[in-house]
């Protein structure tokens, strides 16, 4: 079960009971923050992106991961950060998480298909995966988070913002994908899909689009030619393919 706190709005007084939430590890165990009951939550003024995660060790099999930092929101509009506990490092997690298959020096496994700006796509049968857990999508922020997390779902690690800032929404990068996260209202453009596409390609890196408001018809029209996966972002927090190379990115992950 989830640890549970109680947490002081330091705006209002108000003390709320905080539980916090479970995440799936790679290897199906759930895990949780550890609250630090001896702090209090502190008020969020604004989002720092470095500060929005926190890395969470698995009890299970130590593995490291990095998870959205746990926040609540008052009734009287103050958002707050609730306290954890930092995991101390683990030569060995580290270790072996330096030994994991995919890793860059791996080879990608053979039958793979590399397509312009696509997406390796095992052509061999999927392995059984845990369904994947989404988080409910109300801000901009949730929306981003749920794509990291799919990403992560997927089997892409490091995730992080990416050093170049897309013409619109949020760039999320990790090992080998660079992603687009498109929260707004309007529908991801042609020259979305090429932009992204022009910087993926001098970063050597594939590319993969999310969008609240799916996607224009040039747009998709030009994203199948190009091979890049488009998914669209219902407010459960499920990114759902829209296109080929997304519904065989879906399938099968990395």
């Amino acid at each position: 079960m989830a640890e549970s706190m109680p947490v002081r709005c330091p705006a209002c007084l108000r003390e709320h009971l905080y539980a916090a939430p479970s995440y799936p590890c790679a290897c199906g165990a759930p895990v949780s923050p550890s609250l630090d009951e001896g702090a209090t939550a502190t008020a969020v003024t604004h989002h720092v992106w470095d500060e929005q995660w926190i890395t969470v060790r698995c009890t299970a099999c130590s593995r490291q991961d990095q998870w959205p930092h746990p926040e609540l929101g008052c009734p009287c509009g103050t958002v707050l950060r609730i306290p954890v506990t930092r995991p101390a490092p683990d030569s060995h997690s580290a270790a072996t998480q330096a030994a994991d298959p995919q890793g860059t020096d791996t080879p990608p496994p053979p039958g793979t298909a590399k397509l312009p700006g696509a997406l390796r796509v095992p052509r061999s049968t999927a392995r059984p995966r845990r369904a994947f857990q989404p988080v409910t999508i109300r801000t901009a922020r949730d929306a981003v988070t749920a794509a990291a997390l799919y990403l992560r779902w997927l089997g892409y690690q490091d995730i992080r913002r990416a050093d170049q800032r897309p013409p619109s929404g949020v760039g999320l990068a990790a090992r080998g994908v660079l992603a687009q996260v498109d929260p707004t209202v309007s529908p991801a453009s042609l020259r979305d899909i090429e932009c992204l596409w022009l910087t993926a390609m001098t970063e050597s890196s594939d590319c993969v689009y999310f969008s609240l408001a799916g996607f224009e018809s040039e747009a998709r029209a030009r994203a199948d030619t190009l091979g890049i996966p488009l998914f669209v972002l219902d407010l459960t927090g499920t990114p759902q393919p829209v296109n080929s190379p997304a519904d065989d990115l879906d399938a099968t992950g990395v």
